[in-house]
């Protein structure tokens, strides 16, 4: 270790300020070194970092191309698909996309495969359409349409290199495709970019990254010179202005050491030797003035640790009454819950067989039909109090449920409380749909989305409910127009929220519907505007197969 204290030992001012401007000039000359040293080693990674860059923004090029086609291809096919024959509505498909997608240069073009390999598009080199690719190979032996189709069907698609014919230069050159399936069609849509033109991108940057490393270090060692020029001069001004100083702060010390006396700080120039001065004059009168305010804190300090003690024992105290007061109130608010669902099941179940016997006796007329819908939506009421009560102390045993009639039963349940509502409640329900799912807890999703759409949709209008599968999914879906739309589609879900305060209800209906969903990984999406609000559930398909696997 470097001793400092024996290399500026005994030496004068300017002599240190010497050393110190020689170490200042060898930094100096090793930073220009290391910084050449440093630009000569990224030189080669700026060039790789540019090479990964340039790929980099054309994968996600292509990508965007792709998806963009994808949500084109998807939007045609949910609106015109049943409206038109499949063939004629694929090939206004495939002329649209080779009408509306494509770089000038003739590169960016979008090729459409099955996934047998066989070419259903591609607008530059047309003597392939029809023809089966699937086991061809490019110079590289890279099975091309094979590995395409095969990165399509992944999560996401994929990219793949390979060896291609250029459609400007009619030469085999390199290219990176992405593509991705169209599951429906059992389509692989993808394009891809070539990538020969990198190289030139790269160096003509190269170029302009040597010029610039060359201007950087000329001006570092042109500024390194000029500082140090001028830190010569300035020092050797400021040695003198500072030795002259000294020297007059010396005098004054040794004058104020003789005849006990304050050193005058009006005599003394610079102002950064000032506060020096005035801590001299201060220090022991400071020392003294700290001794007693120190003496001071402590009496206070031991009173208010005295006094924050009995505080903290008084607010415990207050804590325990008040948590032992809260435990009380929720055991009595459980107990009240329970006793009233156990209260209400009994009248219920009576008049739901009364309205049963009364219809068998003197047929249906328009006040039973409304006593029944406000009796069947107590009962919903009652299974929402239920399920609050047990759900944390009960476990709900999933069974394989037939999705498609378990949602048909309880939309019947519901029928004749729409009509009452003057609301007509249609089905859109695909045959065949399992799920893996508590009964309790399906019933509990379905009869909330109900009784909520019946409750804010506007008269005479429709309750859609959908049932239908979507690739790995399985979408339920509920279709209303409410009076108006939703303004918050997040809060809807809180406990005790409710968009419109003329409709009563506890606002508990949603909180359940969410918490069900959580605990069972059921995504929910919700959109409203003035002519239709969505309530839409994606339940995984991977319950579904469980499921059938277990039947």
């Amino acid at each position: 270790m470097i001793n400092l204290d024996a290399i500026f030992a005994r030496r004068s001012i300017p002599s240190i300020y010497l050393i110190g401007l020689s170490a200042l000039f060898a930094l100096v000359v090793l930073f220009t070194a290391i910084t050449i040293y440093i630009e000569y080693l990224d030189f080669g990674r700026e060039t790789q970092r540019l090479r990964s860059e340039y790929i980099k923004e054309q994968k996600e090029q292509i990508h965007f191309d792709t998806s963009r086609v994808l949500r084109f291809i998807s939007r045609t096919y949910e609106e015109q698909h049943g409206r038109m024959e499949e063939p004629a509505l694929q090939n206004q498909i495939i002329r649209s996309i080779e009408r509306l997608y494509g770089r000038r240069d003739g590169t960016g073009y979008i090729f459409v495969y099955d996934f047998n390999g066989t070419c259903l598009s591609d607008p530059v080199q047309r003597n392939n359409v029809g023809k089966n690719l699937y086991r061809f190979r490019d110079p590289d032996g890279v099975q091309v349409i094979r590995q395409l189709i095969d990165v399509s069907r992944r999560p996401g698609g994929g990219f793949v290199r390979y060896t291609w014919i250029k459609p400007t230069s009619r030469t085999p050159s390199p290219k990176i495709s992405y593509a991705r399936a169209f599951e429906p069609w059992k389509w692989m849509v993808g394009t891809g970019v070539y990538l020969d033109e990198v190289e030139k991108v790269i160096a003509g940057k190269r170029e302009a990254l040597r010029q610039k490393t060359l201007g950087t270090v000329g001006k570092i060692l042109a500024l390194m010179a000029v500082l140090a020029l001028i830190g010569l001069l300035g020092v050797r001004m400021l040695n003198r202005i500072i030795r002259r100083e000294i020297d007059r702060l010396n005098r004054h010390f040794d004058l104020a050491a003789k005849q006990h006396i304050l050193i005058d700080r009006e005599r003394v120039r610079l102002s950064e030797f000032r506060p020096m001065v005035d801590s001299i004059n201060t220090m022991v009168s400071e020392i003294h003035r700290r001794k007693n305010k120190l003496w001071e804190i402590n009496l206070s300090l031991e009173q208010k640790v005295a006094e924050k003690t009995a505080d903290l024992k008084e607010r415990n105290r207050l804590l325990r009454e008040e948590k032992a007061l809260s435990e009380a109130l929720i055991r009595a608010q459980d107990s009240f819950i329970r006793q009233s669902i156990h209260e209400i099941n009994t009248p219920l179940a009576v008049i739901m067989n009364h309205i049963d016997i009364y219809r068998m006796k003197l047929g249906e007329n328009r006040y039973l039909a409304k006593i029944e819908a406000g009796a069947k939506m107590i009962a919903t009421i009652y299974d929402d109090l239920s399920y609050m009560v047990k759900k944390n102390r009960f476990e709900y045993e999933k069974t394989t449920l037939d999705f498609s009639d378990f949602l048909r039963e309880r939309i019947r349940f519901f029928r004749e409380i729409a009509q009452g509502n003057r609301l007509e409640i249609r089905e859109r329900i695909e045959e065949g749909i399992s799920l893996l799912f508590s009964d309790v807890e399906l019933q509990r999703i379905i009869d909330n989305n109900l009784s909520n759409a019946i409750k804010y949709a506007r008269d005479h209008t429709v309750v859609t409910v959908i049932l239908r599968r979507r690739g790995e999914e399985t979408l339920l879906e509920f279709h209303s127009c409410s009076r108006q739309p939703i303004s918050d589609t997040r809060r809807i879900f809180d406990a005790f929220h409710r968009e419109d305060d003329k409709v009563k209800g506890f606002g508990l209906g949603l909180e359940i519907v969410r918490s069900i969903c959580e605990k069972n990984g059921v995504r929910v999406a919700v959109s409203s505007d003035h002519d239709l609000t969505v309530f839409r559930y994606h339940f995984s398909m991977k319950e579904a197969k469980r499921a059938h696997t277990a039947a």
